[in-house]
């Protein structure tokens, strides 16, 4: 099934490119690029876009572009990817740009933020809102140029051994939470903290942490979490969780511009083909853990509490803002985008989401 997808997927690709009328190169050379990955091997989902990216990018060529990945334990720098495709040690990696800001802070804001756009409104930011031609503008100075590389859809709140009844209860709450949410978590008193993914289970099993965020059913089923941790709570933090595709400046343009076309459109594809298989994989295991662990308990953040999370996001975004002229250039240009689109959200799907779940009652 899943090759029979890609090779649909494939087909309406080459067609796409196509329509580009680009020029026959006569000479049939080989064009090898290497790509290194955050993920360590047969890691689901994530690790599944960047083969599937070669794939489609090998096929459409007719084999003039291969692509090999290497993976977190052959390259042993999982968070080493952008430094290894700016010096040129691969041609690519497939990553998430929330992992560099501590080098680059303007990266964090391209893969999601809390409060922020669901994934078909950030799409809409990236590819006709602007947001591409800032995120080259963020990379670019780098050597680098970046792509959208996949998405999780709508992340869960995360894993808690204890109910969140009010804001006592995230004093000194210790979080496995990365990125721009455990700085918001940090500033209600909570103690986030980054733990490598082996570790996670592990960890909250002898309380080394309280609770932690991973994904969502997609990928929490196989950790485990629901053995140890009762409340799954829903989302805020991470709506639209976009991975990325890195390319070295000077390997794109060593490539023909039919390969460049190639390039771009298997990405794509890709991409948009983990977010579907990651929303496949949800519902499929979300049943699972419905039917062997019954005792999990789906609960939402009281709303005093979310309310007090989007204060101190917006206080970190207005700082973050005013700090840098890029950040607000950023971070005005998603606002914008977003309370238009919004608007557009509301009476489409939700409203048909309430309308026909109205039915039901």
């Amino acid at each position: 099934m899943k090759s029979l997808k890609i090779t649909t997927l494939v087909a309406a690709a080459a067609v796409a490119v196509s329509t580009f009328s680009l020029p026959a190169f006569s000479a049939e050379r080989v064009y090898k690029l290497k790509m290194a990955e955050t993920w360590s091997s047969n890691f689901p989902i994530f690790g599944d876009a960047p083969r599937n990216m070669a794939r489609i990018a090998d096929e459409m060529s007719n084999g003039r572009l291969k692509i090999t990945i290497d993976s977190a334990n052959k390259h042993k720098a999982p968070l080493g990817v952008f430094d290894m495709v700016r010096s040129g040690q691969y041609d690519m990696g497939h990553s998430a740009s929330y992992y560099w800001k501590g080098k680059v802070p303007n990266t964090l804001y391209f893969t999601t933020m809390p409060f922020g756009m669901i994934t078909p409104e950030q799409y809409g930011w990236f590819y006709y809102g602007g947001g591409m031609d800032l995120m080259q503008k963020v990379y670019q100075p780098f050597g680098l140029l970046s792509f959208p590389g996949g998405n999780t859809g709508n992340q869960m709140g995360g894993w808690f051994q204890k109910e969140i009844n009010s804001l006592d209860d995230l004093q000194g709450l210790k979080m496995r939470i990365p990125g721009f949410a455990g700085e918001v978590l940090a500033k209600l008193g909570a103690k986030p903290t980054n733990i490598a993914s082996g570790e996670l289970y592990t960890a909250l099993e002898r309380r080394t942490i309280d609770a932690l965020e991973w994904v969502g059913p997609s990928l929490d089923l196989r950790m485990g979490f629901h053995k140890i941790a009762p409340y799954y709570y829903t989302g805020w933090h991470e709506p639209a969780t976009e991975l990325q595709f890195l390319v070295n400046e000077r390997t794109w343009k060593k490539l023909p511009d039919d390969l460049r076309e190639i390039l771009r459109t298997s990405m794509k594809l890709a991409s948009y083909d983990m977010y579907i298989q990651s929303y496949h994989e949800s519902a499929e295991n979300w049943a699972t853990m419905k039917t062997e662990y019954p005792n999990v308990q789906v609960k939402t953040f009281p709303k005093d509490v979310l309310m007090a999370m989007k204060k101190a996001n917006q206080e970190l975004l207005d700082e973050k803002a005013a700090e840098d002229p890029l950040a607000k250039e950023i971070l005005d240009s998603q606002a914008k985008y977003l309370k238009k689109v919004r608007v557009w959200t509301n009476i489409s799907d939700r409203a048909y989401l309430d309308s026909v779940d109205s039915l039901a009652e």
